[in-house]
């Protein structure tokens, strides 16, 4: 094998490595560097990667140091930033369901009970585009990020639709659940859609094809939340049946079932390497489990009320979570610690989402606003006012320095951090 090209990724800290097979063709490989923060060595790190892979001649030694140094820069200037509001958008004529960016942040889509999708451009607020054809709620959104050339949607009409991003065609419309669909995601190639429902079944589509490729059955109770790892090798689900379920791709058989919470599951994801999965619950626990061994690893003890959220940040060393009990805790994977509690809601806190950078967290509330928070502290940074209902979703855009958040008086806010003004 032969080395082309590096590339850089930002968040969390990785370098790229494109290079040529004997047969010509083409791969990539990534060199994570989860460890490294502002304070690290460049030489000592270069040193590190050199050594340990053989991919990269000893004559690559001083642009591996300058990649390096671009990392550690870029740490090092991951100050916490004074967001503004930009735009405020009446999206749709009914209320909204859900919102999600592209990877670049430079647009972002928003499903509602009007039955339709939306596209728009962050920058200006302009609608782009509005996907129609669904016959209930278009309840679950997501574009096949990092491409962002096309847009999945599922309703309450029991079908999901693939649509393309930049014309709003629609490719196929897929049909086989018996129930409303409530969650859809992208595998992280972009090969196959996944989508969970109230039937209590998930199911595999091929988007070349628009073809069902297998039906994962074994949860008794509707399915809420589903993703991939960043693998595309499995996914997990969460369903009111208490438990939360790992899938092997390949063949939709179940790895592991992670029996432990008492109550309904509220949310799943994998951290960054796969090897955890956090789960939260109405029963006011978060759970880490182990994807080697299908164990409980943690109970994250301390909200007095459902725990309505849970994420990790980007490098999957904490986790945050978000309840009813008004508060957001921000925990210490490897040990399960409790590094900061968040209060200063009013209300039931729906969402909680970490900035790439790890520095902050948001915070979407009953209380009809977003909150900004310090990860270290827990100190409340910002309250994002505005909303005339409860705010349901928020999210940060790739770079961290754009907000979405999305509410039930039918808007969507947009909020811009402003330059050179920080904490």
């Amino acid at each position: 094998m032969k080395l082309k090209k590096f590339l850089l990724r930002y968040y969390p800290p990785g370098i790229i490595l494109e290079y040529e097979r004997s047969n010509g063709r083409e791969g990539q490989k990534i060199i994570d560097l989860l460890d490294l923060d502002e304070n690290s060595n460049v030489n000592t790190v270069a040193e590190n990667i050199i050594a340990s892979e053989p991919l990269i001649p000893s004559n690559k030694t001083d642009q591996v140091k300058s990649l390096v140094e671009k990392l550690i820069v870029k740490l090092q200037n991951n100050k916490q930033r004074v967001f503004k509001e930009s735009k405020t958008l009446q999206t749709h004529i009914l209320p909204l369901t859900n919102c999600a960016f592209n990877k670049s942040g430079s647009k972002f889509i928003t499903g509602s009970y009007d039955r339709t999708c939306k596209v728009w451009e962050t920058s200006t607020g302009k609608e782009l585009l509005t996907l129609e054809g669904h016959k209930n709620v278009v309840y679950a959104i997501a574009f096949n990020n990092p491409y962002g050339d096309k847009i999945v949607t599922g309703s309450f009409d029991k079908t999901c639709k693939l649509w393309n991003s930049e014309t709003g065609m629609c490719y196929y419309t897929l049909v086989g659940h018996e129930q409303e669909i409530v969650c859809v995601s992208f595998s992280p190639d972009s090969s196959l859609i996944a989508t969970a429902s109230i039937d209590s079944t998930a199911k595999l589509w091929d988007v070349e094809k628009g073809t069902e490729v297998y039906t994962m059955r074994g949860h008794t109770k509707e399915i809420i939340s589903m993703s991939f790892n960043n693998q595309g090798s499995l996914i997990v689900t969460g369903s009111f049946d208490n438990t939360a379920k790992v899938w092997d791709v390949r063949t939709a058989e179940p790895v592991f079932t992670f029996i432990g919470h008492e109550h309904e599951i509220s949310a799943t994801q994998f951290n960054f390497t796969g090897d955890l999965v956090i789960s939260s619950s109405i029963d006011q626990t978060c759970k880490l489990w182990s994807t080697y061994t299908g164990r409980c690893v943690r109970t994250l003890t301390g909200h007095k009320n459902e725990v309505i959220d849970a994420t990790f940040n980007a490098s999957g060393t904490k986790v945050a979570t978000a309840s009813e009990d008004c508060s957001a805790r921000i925990y210490n994977t490897l040990t399960g610690e409790l590094e900061a509690v968040c209060y200063g809601h009013h209300d039931d806190i729906n969402k909680v989402a970490f900035n790439p950078q790890g520095t902050m967290i948001i915070t979407a509330s009953n209380d009809k606003t977003c909150r900004l928070w310090d990860v270290k502290t827990g100190t409340c940074l910002q309250i994002l006012k505005g909303h005339d209902d409860e705010v349901f979703g928020c999210s940060f855009n790739y770079e961290g320095d754009t907000i979405i958040t999305a509410s039930k008086d039918n808007t969507c806010r947009i909020y811009r951090a402003l330059d050179d003004n920080y904490y």
